[in-house]
């Protein structure tokens, strides 16, 4: 690299992090188990829908994290959107537990069709098969098919943004 290109990459990493935390996204657990059944999530900002017909979800996990590995092997995981009554539980799937010890909290219960650990009462649970991975830098772009879905009658997700969890307030429109 010349020096106009190290001065451009030292600010914009430090921007594009900044200018990251002013998308707010809603909060999930993403869930998964292993060949022997254990079970291994992450909190995760980045699910998107891809398309409604057929019901398709974008989701990115970084390639280091401890999820990736049985999320690609098994090829189902479920997406679990929280309510904000569930704000603790992001810091047991963001590093302050691993393993296992990241479902001691909240009503965990397993996917009667495939053995999938959910999150029952969350705002609602997404059961996906992989359809495609995509490395790109870090990450692993994971596109996936929602073969199942549960969802909770409030509308109530919990919200990150700016590096806080937020509740959603008033409706504007």
């Amino acid at each position: 690299m010349n020096d106009m290109t190290d001065t451009i990459a030292s600010t914009l990493v430090p921007d594009f992090r900044k200018a990251m935390r002013r998308l707010a996204a809603t909060v999930t657990l993403i869930s998964t188990t292993d060949a022997s059944g254990r079970r291994h999530g992450m909190a995760a900002t980045a699910v998107n829908s891809v398309t409604m017909d057929p019901p398709t979800l974008l989701i990115c996990v970084n390639q280091t994290a401890s999820l990736h590995a049985p999320l690609i092997e098994q090829g189902r995981f479920c997406i679990n959107v929280l309510m904000p009554s569930h704000h603790e539980l992001v810091g047991h799937f963001s590093g302050q537990k691993t393993g296992e010890d990241r479902f001691e909290s909240g009503d965990w219960r397993l996917e009667e069709a495939g053995g999938l650990p959910y999150l029952h009462g969350a705002q609602c649970n997404l059961f996906c098969r992989v359809v495609s991975v995509t490395p790109v830098g870090t990450h692993s772009v994971i596109i996936a098919a929602v073969e199942t879905v549960h969802v909770h009658d409030d509308v109530m997700p919990l919200i990150y943004a700016d590096g806080r969890l937020h509740a959603v307030g008033d409706t504007v429109a």
